[in-house]
């Protein structure tokens, strides 16, 4: 198996370079490998499907986590490489591809400082990843910056109204104030924000909203707890939490709470929005 890990210099701020040390950490504590494995691992599939991705075509999976799109694609027969800020999980990645016998390049990586040529790849995506890099305008440039001419670009974001944009919206208030300049992540999923971002500089932008089915949670209490120990971004809330029982005790309320509101006869819905366009 060839495999290519890079570290890149990731902004020139001192300020943004303790920002993206911060975010690979926390998406490196607790589990995300869980997440994927037993909820969200099929998303990456359906984005790769939904870009029709062919052999030969080189492919930038952006903010890739653990491969989840990275994957299929290279099972297309795609010429694939994997980014990611936090190298714990293209670990996890490039043990599942060579347990599988797959051939693909991991590279540790910012999305908002990808280190490619102008126009290097055929397609460029991203799912449920590109979402939380801080500066959407300049996650958003990079995605087509890297895009050939005629390529196509991709990204499945969970969106504000769907249950995980609920789970943050219950999470802000107990959070730490985002930094300067940092932009929502659920905002990838309107539409007319990803537009925005893109703008003239891509054709043929669809957008679909649509559902993952998750019937792993008998509770909210089981939602909860799952998030606790597996999830980045709510371990990093509890520990922010740590030193105030009365607020760490209002957090289980709130998620625990939501999670039953979502719940109908043990199944919950999870909405996405799933964009692709054509580089202009």
């Amino acid at each position: 198996m060839t495999t290519t890990t890079t570290t890149t210099s990731i902004t020139d701020s001192d300020e943004d370079r303790a920002l993206k040390a911060k975010h690979a950490a926390m998406w490196a504590s607790g589990s995300y490998r869980t997440v994927v494995d037993d909820v969200v691992g099929g998303l990456g599939g359906l984005l790769v499907d939904a870009l029709d991705i062919h052999p030969g075509e080189r492919v930038l999976d952006v903010a890739a986590g653990t491969g989840s799109s990275a994957l299929p694609a290279t099972r297309r027969g795609a010429d694939v490489t994997a980014t990611d800020l936090t190298p714990e999980l293209l670990d996890v990645g490039r043990a599942a591809a060579a347990a599988e016998g797959l051939e693909l390049h991991w590279q540790t990586a910012d999305a908002e400082a990808l280190p490619f040529a102008d126009g290097t790849f055929d397609v460029v995506l991203s799912a449920i990843g590109v979402m939380f890099a801080p500066h959407h305008q300049q996650a958003a440039d990079e995605l087509v910056r890297v895009c050939a001419p005629g390529g196509r670009i991709g990204v499945l974001s969970w969106t504000p109204e769907g249950f995980i944009g609920q789970v943050f919206a219950v999470m802000k208030p107990y959070a730490p104030p985002p930094p300067p300049g940092a932009s929502p992540a659920p905002l990838w999923g309107r539409a007319d924000h990803v537009h925005s971002l893109l703008g003239d500089r891509v054709t043929h932008l669809v957008a679909h909203q649509q559902t993952l089915r998750v019937d792993r949670f008998s509770d909210g209490v089981e939602f909860r707890e799952f998030m606790k120990t597996n999830y980045g971004p709510t371990l990093a809330v509890y520990r922010f939490l740590a030193d105030d029982p009365a607020r760490v005790a209002a957090l289980d309320a709130d998620l625990a709470d939501l999670g039953d509101r979502f719940l109908q006869d043990g199944v919950m819905d999870w909405e996405y929005l799933l964009v692709t366009a054509r580089r202009v």
